[in-house]
């Protein structure tokens, strides 16, 4: 079964449009959605909440429509918006209570532990934590309702090297059960290409692609060489960087002569050199 299914969904502004976009989750595998500042990231992620009235399209959601038995969907996702969602003048044990109040299969026991791993006061008030602090504590509640569907919005933002090196760890091995998955968007595009098996790219508005990661990596490469073997190159160019010591283009494998020298492309790489290849057109 899939976790998520967008289907020509469609959102429109007076100066922006997203969409329409189309893209599936498998159960069991994380998508990572990875776009620039305003390419409708968390405009995606809401529209899948159904916090926006969509303008077209379908979203199904662990095979319902995000908009039929609302209250049933959503016992089964995890959601981190930031740090919205938590009350202020609440402290993590009297938010452990709110949401036992919520979710029917709310785990007071993993949320303990949880709030312990990530050194979180219970006694502090949540608008007294660190944005970090902030950000772990929506994790761990997140985490704690047996959800099937974790849908994570900038999650590991603000979280230093070592605690985001163990969020990752732990949405890997909830991820390894076939019936959960997780789509997560974020900056951090490190995180992205060590958590996920599918990279989403956004960019304004529209999906640049959607691939499995190691597809892309055997897919494009990188060629090296001067400006004008650049100008020369007899193939689509998706990116380029010319700098006083050369140039460098993000091409595809299967399209450049035997023998060509090319190097491998990180995910981060990928998506810079595309999305300013996209600008240039």
């Amino acid at each position: 079964m899939n976790a998520l299914e967008l289907r020509g969904l469609t959102k429109h502004y007076k100066d922006f449009t997203l969409g329409p976009l189309d893209l599936t989750l498998p159960g069991g595998t994380i998508c990572g959605l990875i776009g620039e500042n305003g390419a409708g990231k968390s405009t995606t992620i809401k529209l899948i909440l159904d916090m926006l009235q969509r303008d077209g399209g379908t979203v199904t959601i662990l095979d319902r429509d995000n908009r039929t038995d609302l209250v049933h969907t959503k016992e089964e996702i995890g959601v981190v918006l930031g740090s919205d969602g938590i009350p202020l003048c609440l402290n993590a044990v009297e938010v452990g209570k709110v949401m036992a109040g919520i979710y029917r299969n709310w785990d007071a026991g993993d949320y303990t532990a949880f709030c312990r791993k990530f050194d979180l006061p219970p006694d502090k008030k949540y608008k007294d934590y660190s944005a970090g602090m902030q950000r772990k504590l929506c994790i761990a509640v997140a985490l704690s309702h047996h959800a099937k569907l974790l849908l994570l919005d900038e999650a590991t933002n603000g979280l230093d090297p070592v605690v985001r090196d163990e969020v990752v760890d732990i949405l890997l091995d909830f991820a390894r059960d076939e019936e959960h998955s997780i789509l997560i968007s974020s900056h951090i595009v490190s995180d992205l290409e060590k958590l996920c098996d599918t990279i989403a790219f956004l960019h304004k508005g529209r999906l640049l692609l959607c691939e499995e990661k190691d597809a892309l990596r055997e897919e494009y490469a990188l060629w090296h060489g001067t400006v004008a073997q650049l100008a020369a190159l007899d193939v689509r160019v998706y990116g380029k960087r010319v700098t006083p010591y050369g140039a460098e283009a993000l091409v595809r494998r299967d399209a450049m002569p035997a023998g060509a020298e090319l190097a491998p492309v990180s995910i981060e790489e990928l998506f810079v050199l595309m999305v300013k290849g996209e600008c240039a057109e």
